[in-house]
């Protein structure tokens, strides 16, 4: 039935601005009016009545389902009649119990119900209604768990999803969204349903499983920047095993900053164990920038290599000058294979943690071996120097035959600072950069993303690290750094460097002040300078050409760290050189180190974000409608007219666009140039994989580590349960036989006995002392441990006890019969 033209729906959700007291059942407590269903109510469809007997449900407190429903027999689509019912309709089925744990019942039979049916004119109307209940309805501040009231809307559900891909926790989405409700019975859902929305979201996702999802990832984003690049390698089996990525800002990374890289796999992404291989470096403010990523099956030779070829297939053959990496004989193989012209160097921090290790005694037995270890590795400037020095250590300490220190001597070249002082390397000795990575990463990622999440939460990481350059661009344009001397090489450098290259480089020169002259000579047109710290012995040779005005340290500090040493300040300042020479500038440390194009793999300029200009106009048209919205929404009146003329606006931007649709497919667009070099073979082999190759027999390790005590502890007692039974002969008279042999009885039953109770109480011992270390790992777990060895010993000592009782009941009797102890 309809009332001055409004539908029942409609009388429902209106809201009266009336104040009135509690609501009666199957009132509208907003509009204080009865809307129980009546027998002859009308609705326009199913889903109408549907929806109708839901809000009733809601006010009363019961949750509806859908029950039987007929359909006409002609074009078998249209319901006839349908009937809604109380969700505790009816009865669970009975099943035969399996041993699972079952769930609770929830029907009772309820008779509550509404039933509807077609009528000539197309609508539904009521024909059959009971409202009465057998069991209690809920309260209003619980009619939010009611099934039938819980829905998450369009909106939420985009929110939790945004939330969801920004790393937020499910249950701290949930708890905003219930404070911007006014109170979790307001928000119409529940915790478990956003994580059950989420969970078929991600279904959704990956219905046509991971390498389609993946490929499908990939191609999209090459879509949107055609500079984009991915390539996968497939197995006999058309198995992804390796797969390699670089977006265009990766690749416009690799081009400034790509002469260090950082590489390392010890970050594992899931539960197969699958290694992760970010390439890293640093970029002109010494932040983390990453060059490409790799997912990988193994950790082999074979697959290094094929990593290395990819990355230089990606960023157009360019090789980086220094690479670091841990001490990998795989990745030593591959990069002597595919980079040999870089210099491959090692972690020196790991080589000094492997030395504590290796060599720990002679750490703690020698005052003096630490630091001429470490002298070892960094202080020298001569080859000679550094094998004296070594020889020296040696013979000193007698490590002439250590085998670890041999091996350690064979790979100098990678480790000792003699060998990298002439190879550029960013100032960096040490994979920290990769460490530091790797520890970022753990909060990002987790080991149950799937291939779309695993990808969400990367770029994440990538956004916040490319924001961090943000950061200090902005700074870098709004503070310069303080001089600590007032010179004019300073005030030029500080213009030049960014205010992190300009720190170390102010630095130098405050050391150079310091710095001694000893001797000089003069052979035209060079000058050779002996220079030390004033105090110190260590001299440093300085050559100058007073032709070109290049200056040279021993100490190699420009070649390896892209700036000039202390030393060559000095002597700088001697030859009255107030400018620093722009020979001795490394664009990649300064402000303009950003400035130029780049080009990708297929000879194209890259565009990190083709859509900039488009977000940027979007942004600023945003800001605009917010400005003007704001202060038309103050008045009617200028409310109607903005909705007015925003109807014509948008008329009109149609016809605009529509004039630009039909302007020939070359003239729009971005960038046709790409589309002749697309690699379709690489297509074409992405799109055969089948799935993505698992790892057969990996899984997570369960349980925390056990400590070599702890397992130490777990032999002792495998050793201890063993009882072993010896036999003894001893020589005993024939007149005591009988009675020795009934107190041997005796004897055996009560040492049987005494077993039977010893045996018992060490396997309750033992099963306690794993309960106790099932609860509280660490310290119980010790206490555990002792209740195992206890009990074996005592065990043995009871044996050791019978055996001795025995001997000594015939220790002092004359030889006779035999007789057989056990």
């Amino acid at each position: 039935m309809e009332k001055d033209g409004k539908s029942n729906l409609e009388e429902v959700v209106s809201i009266d601005l009336e104040k009135d007291t509690t609501p009666k059942i199957g009132e509208n407590a907003d509009t204080k009016e009865d809307i129980t269903p009546k027998i002859g109510m009308e609705f326009d469809s199913e889903d109408e009545a549907y929806l109708y007997y839901n809000i009733y449900a809601g006010y009363v407190g019961f949750s509806i389902r859908r029950d039987w429903l007929n359909r006409s027999k002609t074009d078998k689509t249209t319901i006839i009649s349908r009937k809604f019912c109380c969700f505790k309709a009816g009865y669970k089925k009975e099943v035969a119990y399996d041993g699972k744990k079952s769930r609770m019942e929830l029907r009772c039979g309820c008779e509550a119900q509404m039933v509807i049916s077609r009528q000539k004119n197309g609508k539904y109307r009521i024909t059959l209604f009971e409202a009465k209940h057998n069991h209690e309805v809920v309260t209003p501040r619980s009619k939010h768990k009611l099934p039938s009231q819980r829905k998450i809307s369009a909106a939420q559900a985009a929110e939790a999803e945004l939330a969801n891909r920004s790393g937020i926790r499910q249950k701290l989405v949930f708890e905003f969204m219930s404070k911007q409700a006014g109170g979790r019975e307001n928000l119409g859902f529940t915790l478990k349903d956003i994580s059950n929305h989420l969970q078929s979201k991600r279904m959704r996702e990956m219905k046509e499983g991971e390498a389609f999802t993946l490929i499908h990832y990939f191609e999209m984003r090459k879509s949107e920047n055609a500079s984009f690049f991915y390539e996968i390698q497939l197995d006999v089996d058309d198995q992804i095993t390796n797969i390699f990525w670089a977006d265009p800002k990766m690749v416009v990374d690799y081009d400034l900053f790509g002469d260090v890289v950082c590489f390392d796999t010890t970050y594992r992404t899931n539960k197969n164990r699958r290694p992760l291989a970010p390439i890293i470096g640093v970029n002109h403010h010494r932040q983390t920038v990453v060059f490409g990523a790799a997912l990988l099956y193994d950790e082999t030779a074979e697959t290094f290599s094929w990593l290395f070829r990819t990355l230089l297939k990606a960023m157009c053959g360019k090789k980086p000058v220094t690479i670091f990496t841990d001490q990998d004989p795989a990745m030593a193989k591959a990069i002597a294979e595919v980079l040999p012209e870089s210099h491959h160097r090692l972690c020196r921090w790991h080589i000094y943690q492997n030395a504590l290790k290796k060599l720990n005694r002679y750490f703690q037995s020698s005052n003096s071996f630490a630091a001429e270890f470490k002298s070892c590795m960094c202080d020298h400037e001569y080859e000679d120097d550094f094998f004296q020095a070594w020889e020296s250590m040696l013979d000193k300490h007698g490590l002439q035959e250590n085998s670890w220190l041999k091996f350690i001597f064979e790979v100098r070249e990678k480790w000792a600072m003699v060998y990298g002082r002439n190879h550029f390397c960013a100032n960096m000795t040490t994979t920290q950069l990769s460490e530091s990575f790797n520890s970022r990463l753990r909060h990002y990622l987790k080991s149950t993303n799937n291939v779309l999440e695993f990808f969400s939460h990367f770029e994440r990481l990538l956004e916040d690290l490319r924001h961090n350059e943000l950061d200090s661009n902005y700074d870098m344009s709004q503070r310069l750094p303080v001089l600590r001397v007032e010179v004019l090489l300073l005030k030029n450098s500080r213009d030049v460097y960014t205010p992190k290259i300009f720190t170390f480089f102010q630095e130098e020169y405050k050391k150079s002040l310091d710095m001694v002259v000893n001797t000089c000579y003069d052979i035209s047109p060079l000058f050779e300078y002996k220079v030390c710290m004033y105090g110190c012995t260590r001299e440093h040779k300085v050559i100058f050409n007073s032709t070109d005005q290049t200056v040279v340290c021993s100490c190699n500090k420009f070649e390896f760290a892209g700036f000039l040493c202390s030393h060559a300040l000095k002597v700088l300042d001697i030859q009255n050189i107030k400018l620093l020479p722009s020979r001795y500038i490394l664009k990649r440390w300064t402000k303009q180190a950003r400035v130029g194009c780049v080009l990708d793999s297929y000879g194209c300029i890259v565009k990190e974000d083709p859509k900039l200009d488009i977000t940027n106009r979007y942004k600023d048209l945003c800001r605009n409608a917010v400005n003007i919205a704001s202060k038309v929404a103050e008045t009617e009146e200028a409310s109607v007219f903005l909705a007015k003329k925003m109807v014509e606006l948008n008329l009109d931007v149609e016809r605009i666009l529509k004039k630009k649709t039909d302007l020939p497919s070359n003239e729009i667009g971005m960038d046709p140039s790409h589309n002749e070099h697309v690699d379709v073979a690489s297509v074409i082999s992405a799109y055969k994989a089948t799935g993505i190759k698992k790892k057969i027999g990996t899984s997570r390790v369960k349980g925390r580590p056990k400590s070599f005590i702890e397992k130490g502890s777990r032999k002792r007692k495998h050793a201890c349960g063993e009882t072993h039974v010896t036999s003894t002969t001893v020589n005993i008279p024939a007149s005591l036989s009988v009675d020795y042999t009934q107190v041997t009885q005796w004897d055996t039953a009560i040492f049987s006995l005494c077993i039977g109770f010893s045996v018992l109480g060490s396997c309750w011992i033992s099963a306690l002392g794993r309960f106790l270390h099932w609860v509280a790992a660490g310290f119980l777990h010790w206490i555990a441990a002792a209740c195992n060895v206890w009990a074996a010993v005592f065990l043995m000592q009871l044996h050791q006890l019978h055996s001795l009782n025995r001997l000594a009941c015939v220790s002092d009797v004359e030889s006779g019969n035999k007789y057989m102890c056990t």
